[in-house]
């Protein structure tokens, strides 16, 4: 199985740049950032070729933080604004050879989930168009409504509806355990049922989101799944370190079954 470090999370003790460097030093050949647009892109380019390292994916942006809002994709009334944060994702997915853009949903307004979701597939359509011309895959991910309540896209099967709706073939899931456990579980017949539409697998402890070795998931078992399955993509380590991240990483040894 190939990691890949959510820099997000992981060695959030320092800088982006450094957390580059960081996560290579550590054995990680590949990345994945939430919101990396404090930081210039060449920067960020320059970085991943220092250490040779690949991008797999970043995200839109979520829109007005502060305010509470967690991505425009679903939110009606802010197409343009929308299309502006995914203009921006698409020039630093290009700059830096990202592989995939993850579009944020956000979470339903006084309009409710129905006029959300045809406004996320109106977007979602626009979007897949526009990554299409610059070589780069979407994602859309369901994400827990505990952690996030409200949020838009909370199952699997709500996340292959929407995609299908959209009539674009760019659009995958990003199906994130830790999100789906807390929603659904049966982690191992929706990774067999969706497989041809998952584009990223990411995972974390549930329900502490720590380091993935413990809690109710049993990785082990989901990563030989994944390796029956024929699945080749990266695995996404996305989860808070329960201290220095160096100090925590011998889960992937003990989750790979090829060791």
């Amino acid at each position: 199985m190939k990691f890949s470090a959510n820099l997000g999370f992981l060695f959030a003790d320092r800088g982006l740049v450094a957390r580059i460097s960081a996560a290579a030093s550590c054995g990680f050949e590949a990345v994945e950032l939430h919101w990396p647009y404090d930081v210039p892109a060449a920067q960020i380019s320059a970085a991943l070729r220092a250490s040779s390292v690949r991008l797999i994916a970043l995200n839109t942006a979520p829109g007005n933080v502060g305010a509470g809002e967690f991505g425009l994709a679903a939110v009606p009334g802010r197409a343009q604004e929308f299309r502006q944060s995914m203009h921006q994702a698409l020039d630093y997915a290009v700059a830096t050879s990202a592989g995939a853009v993850h579009c944020m949903a956000g979470l339903v307004g006084a309009q409710g989930l129905a006029a959300a979701e045809q406004c996320f597939v109106e977007n979602l359509q626009i979007a897949a168009d526009m990554a299409a011309q610059a070589g780069v895959e979407l994602l859309v991910e369901p994400i827990n409504t505990r952690d996030k309540p409200g949020y838009v896209l909370t199952t699997v099967e709500q996340a292959a509806d929407i995609i299908g709706r959209t009539g674009r073939q760019n659009i995958k899931i990003m199906f994130d355990c830790y999100h789906v456990q807390i929603m659904q579980g049966d982690l191992t017949r929706r990774l067999q049922q969706q497989l041809e539409l998952i584009g990223h697998v990411q995972i974390a402890a549930v329900p502490s989101r720590g380091e993935p070795h413990a809690g109710e998931v049993n990785y082990p078992h989901i990563m030989a799944t994944l390796q029956r399955l024929g699945y080749t993509g990266w695995i996404g380590a996305e989860y808070k370190p329960a201290g220095r991240t160096e100090d925590g990483l011998g889960w992937r040894s003990a989750l790979n079954p090829a060791e």
